[in-house]
């Protein structure tokens, strides 16, 4: 029997989400919800299937859903549905607070319901060729830059952009913080446009982390140092630089530096996403990304935006 599927929320990346169920054999969409129905009709035609303005009405009909709306409402909705036993994957920032994301975390195990967030990062396929490489690392900078969105602008830096890294550096290192430095800077908006964070783990790891969106161009890279190793990830172009201490010496106190190359083939992570989140309902598995990864990942984010707000250190 195929699971039943939503979208609630059509915007940019909402439709997104929709055209991905929509490939998928295992998966019937049931409709995509948004207040803004003639928005919401013109995917659902493209799509061959319904829209509909109030997601209430889909309970009884659906097995899950994909919340892509506002990170404000995401609280209330996924409330409602965790309550009434629909899976939900949940676009990031879980919710806005860790209160709000401890709710979630606990209705959805009480109700036996998968919840899953939404961090594409973790499901990019340049990690498939690192994950094996990485090692205890030392220290790790990563950088995330993009134009500027109007479409953003009603949410930090920190939250929209650095959060990614945040999780992924937290996932990678995982160990628990021991103090955060950050500063940033509002400059096209009345959020913080451009942020850094240098994060102390307790097992001696440190991040140091920046993200803007007021660059010319978009970056996303991210660079891991350990032990007679250094990686060297472009999360943008799926590519990574990996080098390592060989045998020997190059020249008289000189290491040999081994180095080896990778692009990884090309991959629809959003859609890699959603193919492990039906997985996971199918299977009945934990998700890959779990409610309490976009917990800690929040709260850290609330922390960086916390410190640049007041300018002081943790």
């Amino acid at each position: 029997m195929k699971l039943k599927v939503a979208v609630i929320g059509t915007g940019y990346l909402g439709e997104f989400h929709a055209q991905k169920y929509a490939q998928l054999d295992a998966v019937e969409l049931i409709a995509v919800v948004d207040t803004n129905i003639e928005r919401a009709e013109g995917i659902a035609k493209a799509l061959n299937t319904q829209a509909i303005s109030d997601y209430k009405t889909l309970i009884g009909k659906v097995d899950a859903v994909s919340i892509v709306t506002p990170t404000t409402t995401h609280f209330s909705i996924g409330q409602f549905f965790l309550d009434h036993g629909v899976h939900v994957l949940m676009e990031k920032p879980i919710t806005t607070t860790a209160q709000e994301a401890d709710t979630l975390i606990k209705l959805a195990k009480t109700k036996n319901c998968v919840l899953q967030v939404g961090y594409l990062e973790r499901f990019n396929p340049i990690l498939n060729h690192v994950r094996s490489k990485i090692n205890h690392p030392q220290f790790i900078e990563s950088t995330r830059i993009a134009p500027f969105n109007p479409r953003n602008k009603d949410v930090n830096v920190v939250l929209d952009l650095m959060i990614h890294d945040i999780d992924l550096i937290q996932h990678i290192v995982d160990s628990s913080i021991k103090s955060i430095d950050a500063n940033g800077a509002c400059v096209l908006t009345q959020e913080i446009d451009i942020a850094n964070a240098r994060i102390h783990f307790v097992n001696g790891c440190v991040a140091n982390v920046t993200a803007s969106r007021i660059s010319l161009k978009p970056e996303r890279k991210m660079r891991i140092f350990q032990n007679d190793a250094y990686l060297s990830l472009d999360l943008q172009n799926k590519q990574v630089s990996i080098c390592t201490r060989g045998e020997g010496e190059m020249f008289p106190g000189i290491p040999n530096i081994e180095r080896e190359e990778h692009t990884a083939p090309n991959a629809d992570a959003l859609l890699e996403e959603i193919k492990a989140f039906v997985s996971s309902i199918q299977n009945h598995t934990p998700p890959l990304v779990t409610g309490e990864d976009g917990k800690t990942a929040l709260q850290t984010a609330l922390e960086i935006t916390r410190l640049v707000k007041e300018g002081s250190p943790s």
